[in-house]
C-alpha cells in the first residue's frame, strides 16, 4: 500500500482525477478526517471537505504510472 497527499480543489480536477484512477484495476480510497471513499467515484470525493489536502491510499505496490500521472494533484 502506498500513501499519498493530494489537493482536488476544482471541480474540473476532480472529474481528471477520476478518470485517471479509474483506469487502473487496483483499489484507491481517499481519506479526510475520519471520512473514507473510493478514489473512483464523484460523488464520494464531493462528500469530502476539498478546501483541505486529502491521504489518497493506493492499495497495490506496483503503481508507478498511477502516480506519475496524478503528479499534478499531489499536494
Amino acid at each position: 500500500m502506498k500513501t499519498v497527499t493530494v489537493k482536488l480543489s476544482l471541480t474540473e480536477n476532480v472529474k481528471a482525477f477520476v478518470d485517471i484512477v479509474s483506469r487502473y484495476p487496483f483499489d484507491v480510497d481517499l481519506r479526510s478526517g475520519r471520512y473514507v471513499v473510493d478514489a473512483k467515484s464523484l460523488l464520494g470525493i464531493f462528500s469530502l471537505d476539498l478546501s483541505k489536502p486529502i491521504t489518497m491510499e493506493i492499495y497495490e505496490d506496483n503503481c508507478d504510472d498511477l502516480l506519475k500521472e496524478i503528479e499534478a494533484f499531489k499536494a
